[in-house]
């Protein structure tokens, strides 16, 4: 078995069974994170900067949020990796690895780039309990509350803490093989059971709450949160399931069958892919980032996450208007209720 994780997959703060997507305002005179509490009294307040620094734009984006918040009299932390690619003042502190208590003391985490970079930061937020607030430099970014034109707004809003905490749901992931666990992961948009030869379609059977529904050869399925809906399982055919609605989705990707159609589930529902013994080796895909081999007869299976990732959100608009805009969708010629 293969493993390429960032930070370690099953490190958990303490659980949180909050909604789905459950909003607290900060615009307060402290603000508090489930690992380590930040009083303004006690000591400076510290910001996170994640940033895809091979992205030109990034390192432009970073120099300016960087400068604007050490102006204000907040420190900013950054990975020693990223700050040799960044032209960053002495002032800004540096620590060596990529482990969940980088963030220690940090109030917020700020990610400048794509989907990519949003998810990789994704992982930090959720080890840590810290929110994190997306800065999208990329293409779609649904998990960005903002585009790099921004940057000013952002920091202005950091700086007087006018933003709110929204809780997204995560996945947790296991995958027996032989009877045994074999793997732990997690995911905030998806984990893909996918085949590996191009050539042979992957043998699975679903399972949901211990029940078998259907078994076809295929490409591979999705299992996804809301959040994830827009994301890979949005690109199989799945349906956008809005963030405050509490679900599981199941999507394939290109079964041979009848009966192949996207589910969705109950939060509290565990989703199983058993594949089967006769086909080839699968692969498990979370968000994209993690991957782990899957031998025939390996079973995976998916149920609601123990902890969330938190999401600082600048904006009141709707998720509706979100998707409007993040997709581009035509929708002149819209009149609405009569009043």
């Amino acid at each position: 078995m293969t493993t390429n994780t960032t930070l370690t997959a099953n490190t958990m703060p303490t659980a949180n069974t909050a909604n789905t997507a459950t909003t607290v305002n900060v615009n307060t005179t402290s603000l508090t994170s489930p690992t380590s509490a930040t009083n303004t009294t006690d000591r400076a307040r510290t910001v996170f900067l994640l940033a895809h620094t091979g992205r030109p734009a990034a390192i432009r984006s970073a120099e300016l949020v960087v400068t604007g918040l050490l102006r204000n009299g907040i420190v900013v932390r950054v990975l020693a990796g990223e700050a040799v690619d960044l032209p960053l003042p002495s002032a800004v502190e540096t620590v060596p690895e990529a482990t969940p208590g980088v963030l220690e003391g940090c109030e917020l985490l700020i990610v400048l780039g794509g989907d990519g970079t949003l998810l990789r930061g994704a992982a930090f937020a959720r080890a840590s309990g810290v929110p994190m607030l997306g800065v999208n430099l990329g293409r779609v970014g649904f998990l960005a509350e903002a585009e790099r034109d921004d940057l000013d707004k952002v920091v202005a809003r950091v700086v007087s803490r006018d933003y709110e905490v929204e809780e997204r749901m995560t996945i947790d992931v296991v995958v027996h093989s032989n009877g045994d666990i074999v793997h732990r992961d997690w995911a905030l948009n998806e984990a893909a059971v996918q085949k590996v030869s191009p050539e042979r379609m992957l043998e699975v059977v679903l399972e949901i709450d211990g029940r078998p529904v259907t078994g076809f050869g295929c490409d591979g399925i999705i299992c996804a949160t809301p959040t994830g809906s827009t994301a890979y399982a949005f690109s199989a055919g799945g349906p956008v399931v809005w963030p405050e609605v509490e679900a599981l989705l199941m999507v394939p990707i290109s079964a041979h069958a009848l009966f192949a159609k996207p589910l969705v589930t109950s939060p509290t529902t565990v989703l199983a892919v058993e594949v089967q013994p006769n086909t080839p080796n699968g692969v498990l895909w979370c968000d994209g980032r993690r991957t782990v081999e899957l031998p025939p007869g390996a079973r995976v299976e998916v149920r609601r996450g123990a902890v969330p990732v938190r999401l600082a959100r600048l904006h009141h608009a709707s998720f509706t208007d979100r998707l409007v805009a993040k997709f581009a969708l035509p929708v002149s010629g819209w009149r609405g209720a009569p009043h």
